[in-house]
C-alpha cells in the first residue's frame, strides 16, 4: 500500500491545483481529498515497491532454476 507520506504529498498537490475560491477550505479539502485517496487506492489491491521487487526476484530466480533443469534435461536425452 501506498506510505502515509506519498498519500499526503499527493493530496497536497491535489488541493493545491484547485481554484483560489475552494483554497479558501484547502485544509478540509486536502483532509477529504486525502481520505478518498486512501479509500480508493485500498480498493484497488495494490502491492508495495518493496512487495513488486521481492516477487520480480522471486521470479528471476525460478526463470533462471528453470533455464538449468532445461539444459539438464536435454543432457540427459541426448545420452539415451
Amino acid at each position: 500500500m501506498i506510505d502515509n507520506q506519498t498519500l499526503d504529498e499527493l493530496a497536497s498537490r491535489i488541493s493545491a491545483a484547485l481554484p483560489d475560491g475552494i483554497k479558501l477550505l484547502q485544509q478540509d479539502a486536502e483532509k477529504n481529498i486525502r481520505a478518498v485517496l486512501e479509500s480508493t487506492l485500498s480498493k484497488m489491491n495494490l502491492v508495495s515497491r518493496e512487495e513488486f521487487d521481492i516477487q520480480t526476484a522471486v521470479l528471476e530466480r525460478t526463470r533462471e532454476k528453470l533455464k538449468q533443469l532445461e539444459t539438464l534435461i536435454t543432457e540427459l536425452e541426448k545420452r539415451k
